[in-house]
């Protein structure tokens, strides 16, 4: 099972750390961010969504432009675009850019920042069940090599048929995430990487179990595994724990200013983690939950604390539950980016071969 290391490119720089300065949409920022991911070794990177941020399809074309190789993971929530549209955009990109792009898809947890947007259905098991209509959609209009007809409760279409087609054989990559049971169901039936926070080892082998679960119900292989989690890295463990008390200190201070705080609605995935930050700051070997409890685990909070090696074996034991995909970002986005290509990331790849190796398994 081969290995992915997936980065994270914001409009800005910004963090729970780091108080905007500039604009909204900062071009040479997202330049230098994307050409650094390349740089240090990462497979993609990720282009968040949100109902009031730039357009993450737009920002994903600009990447794609300035990298060479780098793919990106294009956020998407369904409901917004038509299916047959975004199938066609996504196909275009791909064939652009020679099969560099991949779909995330993010129904959301948040009714009332979904209404930033026009939404109208509050029920999120409804949602999901749109979400599963819509990636049908999708899907048809990436394969079908005629027209094709969907009746749905959600999308209907009449001769439906995309002239352009994905470079990416099958369709263009989907990642899925979500933490309810409508989110595992829609992902064992569509996704090809279900993407997970950073969370314990038994909510690995739980979360795991349920989606490869799903997936057989509709017939199909296990879907993938990723984890998203904030490396915090120092060359000793105590430098490290050191170095994640002065993030808290300064994610605290400056909460008004950055605009992390508590929302006042917790999504499933939230309650996770939240969840776990109950049980402790430190999960495990060395998952450090206090930044997801300061904000309310308002997006991937979790960090992994210690040296490169440390962590890096940390990433090999969740590889052993089942996790081939590794979501990082850090709360100094950029430096955080070419330090994990330093060591982290290299380390962690020498590691998986290492176990591999000793089980006689093929790294695909």
């Amino acid at each position: 099972m081969s290995v992915e290391f997936i980065g994270f490119i914001a409009n800005s720089n910004a963090s729970e750390t780091i108080v905007r300065q500039g604009p909204v949409l900062d071009p040479n920022y997202i330049e230098t961010v994307a050409k650094a991911h390349e740089l240090a070794g990462f497979d993609r990177a990720l282009l968040a969504f949100h109902s009031t941020t730039p357009d993450a399809l737009q920002i994903a074309q600009h990447v794609l432009t300035i990298t060479r190789k780098l793919k990106v993971m294009i956020a998407q929530r369904p409901g917004f675009t038509a299916p047959t549209l975004l199938a066609r955009q996504f196909a275009t990109l791909d064939q652009l850019y020679e099969g560099r792009v991949s779909l995330h898809v993010i129904t959301g947890g948040n009714a009332i920042e979904l209404r930033q947007d026009g939404n109208t259905l509050d029920d999120k098991d409804e949602r999901y069940a749109r979400t599963s209509e819509f990636l049908d959609v999708v899907r048809l209009e990436w394969t079908s090599e005629k027209p094709f007809n969907y009746s749905g409760k959600y999308y209907n279409v009449e001769n439906g048929f995309s002239q352009v087609k994905p470079l990416q054989k099958g369709g263009i990559y989907t990642f899925v995430g979500g933490g309810s049971d409508a989110a595992i169901e829609v992902s064992g039936k569509h996704a090809d990487t279900f993407a997970l926070w950073g969370e314990s080892y038994a909510q690995v082998r739980d979360v795991t179990a349920r989606v490869r679960a799903a997936a057989a119900k509709h017939g199909r292989p296990s879907p993938r595994f990723s984890l998203s989690v904030r490396p915090i890295l120092a060359d000793t463990e105590e430098k490290a724990w050191q170095k994640a008390e002065a993030i808290l200190e300064r994610a605290t201070a400056l909460q008004d200013q950055t605009g992390y705080r508590r929302p006042n609605h917790a999504t499933d995935g939230a309650k996770r983690l939240l969840a776990l930050a109950d049980q402790g700051s430190r999960i495990d070997k060395r998952l450090w939950t206090e930044i997801a409890k300061l904000t309310g685990a308002n997006s991937n909070t979790t960090a992994l604390v210690g040296t490169p090696e440390q962590v890096a074996e940390v990433f090999a034991d969740y590889y052993d539950l089942g996790v081939s995909h590794f979501l990082i970002r850090g709360f100094d986005p950029l430096p955080d980016a070419i330090d994990y290509g330093r060591e982290l990331i290299p380390l962690t790849r020498e590691l998986i071969a290492k176990r591999q190796a000793v089980r006689g398994e093929a790294a695909e």
